[in-house]
């Protein structure tokens, strides 16, 4: 009689061990760090970039001043371009694009000829591809 009940209980503390597991997710608590994306994204913030803009190139707190208002506008039209769902991929790229170079054009209005050079430099080493591992 025990050679049948041991296999029945070992088949039942099994197939409850498992249910249990498989009720709900493990989720890790809030203060242990999870695996980071990549690149993290921020929230645009005009204020964080006009400083780091000041610190790089070296602008003055007119500058500065003038800066944050342009940035801000850019960040807004760009959220109001990602709300609009309706566009097409083409069209929400010629419009990104346009926005971009609006923002470029006012940018280049408040720098100085020294630091529109710093800029694109900034702008040029960002967009370089990193040299392939091994090489």
């Amino acid at each position: 009689m025990n050679r049948t009940y041991l296999p029945s209980a070992l088949a039942l503390i099994v197939l409850s061990g498992s249910l249990a597991f498989a009720q709900a997710p493990q989720q890790a608590p809030a203060d242990t760090p999870q695996a980071a994306p990549m690149h993290r994204q921020h929230k645009p913030n005009p204020h964080r970039e006009a400083a780091m803009l000041t610190k790089k190139l070296n602008l003055t707190p007119d500058q500065t001043a003038k800066l944050e208002p342009i940035l801000a506008d850019r960040d807004q039209k760009i959220a109001a371009l990602k709300q609009n769902t309706s566009l097409s991929q083409a069209d929400f790229r010629a419009q990104m694009k346009s926005i971009h170079k609006d923002t470029k054009i006012q940018l280049e209005g408040v720098l100085t000829p020294d630091q529109q050079a710093q800029m694109k430099a900034m702008r040029h080493h960002r967009n370089e591809a990193p040299p392939a591992p091994g090489l």
